[in-house]
């Protein structure tokens, strides 16, 4: 694909996240698109919102685990880039109107904070542990441009791993201090218990998956900074929100994280 048709792709899905509107499949425009495309394109719809104002804080990870790739039927994790005007206070109320939200889907987290620079490939799982200051709780909002989800790993590779905006906990904890595969997390949505997950659900560890993230960008040339924060995939299936709904987590031995969705 010419370096015209990604920059068309992604000025689409830039303009349908600036403007509210889903936009159909770019795999069912465009059956060559590779993930490398997807890569570029979404590259191109980031370095629009940082023309914009946003700046790059970190990076994401999605689709790691078995419950969400049933859901979205993505057997493979994507990649993206998180900004500070996708980054909420714990606690805080998100207007999905103001924020353009479409479809959003809540996920729990653990989310790592860098305390040195990882540039791959090459990362290890050690490698992130001595690379990462703290851990925090933390939701992700995930949302779609794509209409009804209908996503292949091109789409939302595309659509920068369909990123949403992002909540961390107040809670920020050494990660030598914790068994990271263990960690149990319960999830709520309005006062009730909706599901539960544990730290091995991303790659059998959330070490794994930042490596895993690293080493990918790392082939793009692009690294991993000191203190820039890392999401690391869901422990837990999906929740659609919408306003009106308060979703909270609490991590055993990492602390709790909740948000409230506005009109």
């Amino acid at each position: 694909m010419n370096n015209k048709k990604r920059e068309q792709y992604g000025d689409e899905l830039y303009e349908a996240l600036t403007s509210g509107q889903t936009i159909q499949p770019l795999t069912a425009r465009d059956s060559e698109l590779s993930i490398e495309d997807a890569y570029h394109i979404s590259l191109h719809m980031v370095q629009r919102r940082v023309a914009d104002g946003d700046r790059i804080v970190g990076k994401k990870i999605g689709v790691t685990s078995k419950a969400v790739q049933d859901m979205l039927n993505v057997h493979q994790p994507d990649f993206g880039f998180i900004t500070d005007n996708m980054w909420f206070q714990d606690g805080e109320t998100i207007s999905v109107a103001d924020n353009k939200l479409i479809q959003p889907r809540a996920e729990g987290e653990i989310a790592f904070r860098l305390k040195q620079d990882l540039v791959g490939p090459g990362v290890t799982e050690q490698d992130v542990l001595e690379a990462t200051d703290v851990v925090m709780p933390c939701f992700e909002i995930v949302d779609s441009r794509i209409h009804n989800w209908q996503i292949k790993i091109q789409d939302t590779v595309a659509d920068n791993a369909s990123c949403g905006v992002f909540v961390l906990g107040k809670q920020a904890v050494d990660p030598n201090q914790l068994d990271l595969p263990n960690l149990q997390m319960k999830v709520f949505k309005n006062g009730e218990l909706i599901s539960e997950g544990m730290g091995s659900a991303v790659q059998g560890n959330p070490l794994t998956a930042v490596a895993w993230l690293a080493n990918t960008l790392g082939e793009f040339g692009i690294p991993f900074r000191a203190g820039e924060v890392i999401l690391s995939g869901s422990l837990v299936p999906l929740e659609p929100v919408q306003p009106g709904d308060e979703m909270s987590l609490e991590i055993e031995g990492l602390g709790t994280a909740s948000v409230v969705f506005g009109q």
